[in-house]
């Protein structure tokens, strides 16, 4: 096999407005793409430096349902931190816990959409 990376990962969303705020101002993503296209807006995000994006499928685009993806993994440095912080932008929180891979929490974005914030523990 040659598969390097994945090159994104479809987040399906009602608003791509509302869901691009909560991305960018909340979780510090940075747009690596928007522009319309024949089937709709073509919006992409992504953690600053990162392989794979995140593209914010609007209403119509591919058959997806807003709010179905799950179990999007996020590393962070401090999750603790990152969970204070979206604590405090009105962001509903669920953990930190600590678990034998790390330290984790869950968040969803405006739609329902799962993520999860992941500390990975060192040499796990």
């Amino acid at each position: 096999m040659t598969i390097t990376h994945a090159s994104f990962v479809t987040l399906p969303v009602s608003d791509q407005d509302r869901a691009l705020r909560f991305y960018t101002d909340v979780l510090g993503f940075e747009v690596t793409a928007d522009r319309d296209m024949p089937q709709g807006r073509w919006l992409q995000v992504a953690p600053k430096g990162a392989q794979t994006v995140f593209t914010l499928s609007g209403p119509g685009m591919g058959g997806f349902r807003p709010g179905e993806t799950r179990g999007i993994m996020l590393v962070t440095t401090d999750v603790d931190a990152d969970c204070a912080r979206l604590t405090a932008a009105g962001i509903t929180v669920q953990g930190p816990e600590e678990l034998p891979w790390g330290r984790m929490a869950s968040v969803t974005d405006p739609d329902g959409n799962g993520l999860m914030l992941l500390t990975e523990k060192e040499g796990f």
